[in-house]
């Protein structure tokens, strides 16, 4: 009994409690679950999607925190609530902004990612993780954990591309990744239909319709980066299909995954060069 207990696992895939030495998970149909690579801390991933929303939250607060520090001297403190805490452009490349100066002058590609962890300002951020907040919760349980994160990561980086393809300048903000996760709601509710699809339909639209006008009305706003998120986030939807069309799978984790390392990576090499280009040269 005692063995048994101890080559008890939880299943990579669908986390049921299965037997190690199962060549295929009973419930799920998932290959070799005990496999040594299968389970590990990095392939597991968070056990609640509130605790990987709050990593996400905490990646965008961290990286702002860290924009003030890089820009203490020329930080732009006005009782402009728009512009309060608001770092300088030149830091703001430093740490990954996106658009046709950094990639076509500087040839950084990577900041199609970063640029989604960056703010230009306390209001900016606040709204932001508000956003987040509240959205990826409803995405997480229709799509589930890891294919929210992968709508939210490409279709950021396609919003992004959209608006560099727009030649936008200069831009930064999670707002990208927002209407991909937007756009995702909107295929849900269409695709599945029904008194609850069409309720979710409704209100999604009414955010659309409220962005586009606040778009046009507050200067600034990168309305094609808006846009490509959303258009990203329905392709990525119909693409990767939700809970009720068909489960996650052990490949949605690899790749949510892969781009949990790639997000990680460019962060931490635009923390790294930005502290050398900022205070060691």
């Amino acid at each position: 009994m005692a063995e048994n207990q101890k080559r008890a696992i939880l299943c990579p895939n669908c986390r049921k409690l299965v037997s190690a030495d199962e060549v295929r998970c009973p419930y799920c149909g998932q290959a070799g679950p005990g496999a040594v690579w299968r389970n590990n801390p990095l392939m597991r991933g968070f056990q609640s999607s509130d605790q990987f929303v709050k990593v996400i939250i905490w990646a965008n607060v961290g990286m702002f925190f860290i924009s003030i520090l890089f820009n203490l001297r020329q930080l732009q403190i006005t009782l402009n609530p728009l512009s309060f805490l608001s770092p300088h452009s030149d830091i703001l490349i430093l740490l990954g902004a996106t658009g046709t100066i950094p990639i076509d002058q500087l040839h950084r590609w990577w900041t199609l990612i970063t640029a989604n962890y960056l703010h230009g300002g306390l209001l900016h951020i606040l709204f932001n993780m508000m956003a987040v907040r509240q959205l990826a919760p409803f995405i997480i349980r229709e799509f589930g954990m890891h294919r929210m994160f992968i709508i939210y990561t490409l279709g950021g980086g396609i919003g992004f591309l959209i608006s560099y393809m727009a030649r936008v300048r200069l831009t930064i903000g999670a707002s990208a990744a927002l209407c991909a996760l937007i756009g995702a709601a909107l295929y849900y509710g269409k695709s599945r239909g029904g008194a609850y699809g069409q309720a979710v339909y409704r209100q999604v639209s009414g955010w659309v319709v409220g962005l586009f006008f606040f778009g046009l009305l507050v200067p600034g706003i990168n309305n094609w980066g808006h846009g490509g998120g959303i258009v990203g986030g329905i392709a990525l939807a119909y693409f990767f299909g939700y809970n009720e069309k068909r489960k996650e799978t052990i490949g949605h984790k690899y790749l949510a995954v892969l781009l949990g390392v790639m997000t990680a990576a460019t962060l931490a090499w635009a923390v790294v060069s930005g502290v050398y280009f900022r205070f060691a040269i």
